[in-house]
Formats: C-alpha cells, structure tokens, sequence
C-alpha cells in the first residue's frame, strides 16, 4: 500500500515536471504537480487510502527538513548578528516592495476586468 502510494506521489510530481518542461516553464513542476494533485484528490471527493499512508509516512520526516535551516542560524549566528540591521532593512524594503507591487498588479487586474465587463 505504501509503495503505491508514492508511487501516486511521484507520478504527480512527473505530470508536473512534464507540464513544466512543456508548456509552464515559470512553474516548477513539483508546484504544478501538487495542484494536479490537488486537482485530483478535489475531483475524486476522497483521498485514497494509498496516499493517504504515503502522506502520513513522509509528514513523519517532515521535522528532518527544519534541521539544515536551524543549524545554518547556530552555524553563522555571529555573521548574522553582525549584519542584523542591513539583513533586518533588506527583508523590511522587500517586503514594502512586494506589497506595493502586488497591490498595483491586482489594481491593474481588477481595471481590465471591469474594461471587459464594460464592453461586454
């Protein structure tokens, strides 16, 4: 059962590579095999049982992929505390930054929507 699960898993994450590769080069394909995914388990109503336990068996080493990230802070703690304000006022500018854009780009999607609306 397991072995069929990540079976599923992993053929979802190829259908995504092979949309990636084919048609959505800005997706990465383990993103657009989720959303297959996604899509499917959606469609179906029901997660089966097969992934259902592969899922349950990988969210057991979910903790191992926290590791390498916790490590780096305790490895280069000194490097960051001594670059804390310039990494603090980078993470702050991009931040404003993204927001400012996101806000822009939805106002600019919601004025075409209305233009088509418009005309139509």
């Amino acid at each position: 059962m397991l072995l069929r699960g990540i079976s599923w898993l992993v053929l979802f994450q190829l259908l995504g590579t092979g949309l990636n590769v084919l048609l959505l080069p800005m997706l990465p394909g383990p993103i657009l095999g989720m959303l297959l995914l996604f899509a499917f388990l959606v469609w179906r109503g029901e997660v089966p049982a097969p992934i259902g336990e592969a899922g349950g068996a990988l969210l057991r080493y979910l903790p191992l992929l926290l590791v390498p990230p916790a490590v780096g802070l305790m490895a280069y703690a000194e490097a960051i505390a001594a670059d804390f304000w310039a990494l603090t006022a980078t993470l702050v500018l991009s931040l404003v930054l993204s927001l400012l854009f996101a806000g822009w780009l939805m106002q600019k999607l919601i004025d075409r929507q209305q233009r088509r609306e418009g005309d139509a």
